[in-house]
């Protein structure tokens, strides 16, 4: 069993931790809000610490899952940052989507600490990471990735090394691209059967077991039926996720005009009110243009 610190106790980290407490490790945790971190510990066990280098004094590795770039520096940088409260030899593990750019430059600092740099982005949203079926990508040397996937097995039900530094998040890019594309075809799809006066449930059990079968389509065409979207992946994040994708693009001369089409459609959902909706929600926008 390993003495591990987790930063950053959201929809995803909460459980994720939990998981890791779960399976014997000796697990202390950091939130920028303490009284979640408080609430963890009295469900959980282990400590709270007050900063993220109070939590990673000792630990064997260092997990984090906060919100974006400037998170991640957060609770990397500085007397009280997490690299301060490790020792050499330490694994970061980042599970924060963020752009390869800011991982580069976090895996360059923590190698003047002697610590080991893991980017680690994950995808299966709230449900995998409470059910511990995540998928994640990583990047970074093998040796550390080799310290960090049997501990991260506790939460994942898939874990690969993609390559060097920055590979983990550059995958993570490919996967909201595919996504991006897949909720607006899905969302055309409900929308046109519901104005031709089709039932959108029998049209999904006929083609879902077909080639235009999708996770996206099995596991959200119901509530996008019903109209439901207080749940899942945020427009928020989504759009910040494809941001990141686009930036990326420009540099490496990738071109990605339907994902640069669909990030303006989430714009548009966004002035609808649905900034925390789920990214289903793509169908709302089409359905206000009538």
């Amino acid at each position: 069993m390993a003495r591990v610190a987790f930063l950053g106790l959201g929809v995803m980290g909460y459980p994720m931790a939990g998981h890791l407490a779960a399976a014997g490790h000796e697990v202390a945790v950091y939130n920028r809000t303490a009284a979640k971190a408080e609430d963890w510990v009295a469900r959980h066990g282990g400590r709270s610490a007050p900063s993220p280098a109070e939590a990673a004094e000792g630990a064997d590795l260092v997990m984090a899952c906060v919100g974006n770039d400037d998170d991640l520096r957060a609770v990397c940088e500085g007397e009280s940052g997490a690299f301060a409260g490790m020792a050499a030899g330490a694994v970061f593990v980042d599970h924060t989507t963020v752009s390869s750019m800011v991982t580069e430059e976090m895996a360059a600092l923590a190698e003047t600490r002697g610590v080991a740099f893991v980017d680690a982005p994950v995808s299966g949203g709230q449900a995998g990471a409470e059910n511990g079926q995540l998928v994640i990508m990583c990047g970074g040397p093998e040796e550390a990735y080799g310290k960090a996937e049997p501990v991260m097995a506790a939460y994942a039900k898939l874990s690969k090394r993609m390559g060097g530094t920055g590979a983990g998040q550059l995958t993570k890019m490919v996967n909201q691209i595919c996504i991006a594309g897949l909720v607006q075809g899905l969302s055309e799809g409900l929308h046109f059967a519901e104005k031709a006066g089709l039932d959108g449930r029998a049209v999904v059990e006929v083609i879902g077991g077909g080639a235009a079968g999708s996770w996206q389509m099995m596991n959200r065409y119901q509530t996008m039926l019903d109209d439901e979207f207080d749940h899942g992946f945020a427009v928020d994040w989504m759009r910040k996720d494809l941001g990141i994708c686009l930036a990326t693009a420009d540099r490496t001369g990738a071109s990605l005009p339907v994902t640069a089409l669909v990030d303006q459609f989430y714009k548009d959902v966004q002035k609808l009110g649905g900034a925390r909706w789920d990214t289903s929600s793509l169908i709302k926008r089409l359905r206000a243009m009538g």
